[in-house]
């Protein structure tokens, strides 16, 4: 007969239980009791079997559970000190509760949970975490209320796609300078860089690190999607982020949002008068004439050459040069291709 698939129980869904499980004992759980019934591993749990994988990812999540600033506490059984089976874990509710002044009514506990869920891959920071945890574990008023009702069926994913994002979220929650290859804007070869996070935003729908690069002594910008290879950590616990520096990130790149403009004439009719004319901030100058806005002239020439005969640039000049090289480059790459 196949093996009977179990159904994977998303990480934050299994810390959260564990977390709930350890509020609601006094005098807490064994590490056997809290494999055979928590929800995320009970569905692995085999009774009197080999459970060791399933013992080592309790013991990451003890040290997750921990790092997020939650107080679980281990209490020795009498008379077998030392045996690390017969432990018992707890949360000590009166240190983990919400302020007595903090209450939360079910459509304001639905709302956070649509919030969290719409983070699945790890792309909240420890503090979000932290308290996601503790007001979800709070619970609310009333937990059979409208508001709590089918959140999970309605709530949206929004997915962190780039790879680096989870690394660079990690050395920001730990003050850590990290390395990572970056081809810049306009080039073909990736070059070394080692900064100091100090935000991760996203702005016109791209994710970007904020970051003090060390060899040139600024803060610099990277796009996420132009990190290649693994991003590696080190001198951890040396380089906190300021306060605030997403705040002031997101300004900075806002105004440079708005000085920054770009005439286009586009093809009436097209693809690309819908697409560029629904833009934020995009207005029309004249009938079939664009005046678009943005960050970073090498993102904006990628995405008007992939219009091709569409678009073109009336200014700035530098523009219409980075648009016409990119569409030479194309034409050159297929060329091999043919000849190939």
């Amino acid at each position: 007969m196949p093996a009977t698939r179990v159904p994977r129980v998303p990480a934050e869904e299994r810390l959260f239980s564990l977390v709930l499980a350890l509020l609601s004992t006094e005098s807490g759980l064994t590490k056997s009791e809290i494999l055979a019934n928590v929800q995320g591993y009970r569905q692995r749990f085999t009774t009197g079997g080999d459970n060791a994988s399933l013992e080592r990812q309790f013991e990451r999540d003890k040290d997750d559970v921990r790092e997020l600033g939650i107080p679980l506490e281990t209490i020795e059984t009498p008379g077998a000190a030392g045996n690390n089976q017969t432990l018992r874990y707890r949360i000590p509710k009166g240190e983990y509760d919400l302020p007595d002044d903090v209450r939360f009514t079910p459509d304001e506990s639905a709302l956070l949970s649509l919030a969290a869920m719409a983070w699945r891959e790890g792309a909240l920071s420890a503090d979000s975490r932290r308290g996601l945890l503790k007001v979800r574990s709070a619970g609310s008023e009333d937990d059979e209320g409208a508001g709590a009702i089918g959140v999970d069926a309605y709530a949206p994913r929004l997915r962190a796609r780039d790879v680096a994002f989870e690394p660079l979220r990690s050395a920001l929650d730990r003050s850590a300078a990290v390395r990572f290859d970056y081809i810049t804007p306009g080039q073909h070869e990736a070059r070394r860089r080692q900064v100091a996070p100090l935000a991760l935003v996203q702005h016109g729908g791209r994710w970007m690190l904020a970051a003090h690069e060390f060899a040139s002594s600024s803060d610099k910008n990277y796009l996420l999607s132009r990190i290649v290879g693994p991003v590696t950590q080190y001198e951890v616990g040396q380089h906190p982020a300021p306060a605030g520096a997403g705040e002031r990130t997101l300004t900075e790149l806002e105004r440079i949002w708005a000085a920054r403009t770009a005439r286009i004439r586009v093809v009436r009719g097209s693809d690309a008068e819908r697409r560029l004319g629904r833009r934020r901030d995009t207005e029309t100058d004249e009938p079939g004439v664009l005046v678009l806005h943005h960050v970073d002239p090498q993102i904006l020439a990628e995405e008007l050459a992939a219009f091709g005969p569409e678009v073109q640039v009336l200014e700035p000049a530098d523009l219409r040069d980075r648009v016409t090289a990119r569409l030479r480059a194309l034409v050159s790459d297929h060329e091999g291709t043919n000849r190939g």
